[in-house]
């Protein structure tokens, strides 16, 4: 799916990235351990992990980065990295993970050697993870959602979803071509919570497995856009 290819290219350029400056890097790293993350990080994990069981364990590795721009990211089942610069916070640390556990946990049991992944199935991949973060923690607001329905940026995308095309998954579920930033992770958030509306007694457990095509189509989100 999305995270789990895309950041495998994406991750391995920054962490075979020489930086070009250390000291900051160093107060990073003290500042790791002075607020405890590897505390916070486990308590997401707990909370996470309650909500959506797994067998296998998960390992985070934290770096300190002063690139501001680059996220966590899994890298496959079981496994997140955390790229840790100046403006994150407990807040933010707990949902992110979250997030990426959710991905994780995904990879682990769904993801398949012969997967052919469409836009679509992209789209709702992240919106799985969104929803999963909301629900871990409702009062957080980590991933931003645009609950509006913008017409002509569906319009642009609609003819998109059945193909798999990694470059075009990108650009909208970061925002790119005229699309707002992040537009493909609110879109597929609110995919996904439009057919938990309809079908309000799932689990995460129950609905994490549910395919792409079925969460799109037996939520009516086209009705959103009629």
């Amino acid at each position: 799916m999305f995270c789990e290819c895309g950041i495998s290219v994406y991750g391995g350029f920054i962490l075979h990235s020489t930086p070009s400056v250390y000291t900051p890097l160093t107060t990073l790293s003290e500042e790791i351990e002075e607020k405890q993350v590897e505390e916070t990080i486990k308590q997401a994990l707990i909370k996470s992990s309650n909500l959506l069981p797994t067998e296998k364990e998960t390992a985070v590795c934290v770096f300190p980065t002063t690139n501001t721009t680059v996220p966590m990211f899994t890298v496959g089942a079981g496994k997140i990295i955390v790229l840790y610069n100046k403006y994150y916070d407990d807040i933010s640390i707990k949902a992110g993970i979250a997030h990426e556990y959710h991905h994780s946990v995904w990879t682990e049991k769904y993801l398949t050697d012969n997967a052919s992944t469409t836009v679509l199935d992209n789209l709702i991949f992240e919106g799985k993870a969104v929803m999963f973060e909301k629900i871990a923690y409702p009062d957080i607001t980590f991933t931003p959602i645009d609950e509006r329905y913008h017409q002509e940026h569906w319009e642009s995308i609609e003819n998109d979803f059945h193909k798999a095309d990694f470059n075009r998954s990108m650009e909208i579920i970061s925002g790119g071509k005229g699309l707002p930033d992040l537009y493909g992770y609110s879109e597929g958030y609110k995919m996904v919570q439009s057919y938990l509306k309809l079908h309000p007694d799932l689990t995460p457990e129950e609905w994490t497995p549910i395919k792409a095509l079925e969460i799109f189509n037996d939520g009516n989100y086209i009705d959103n856009y009629q």
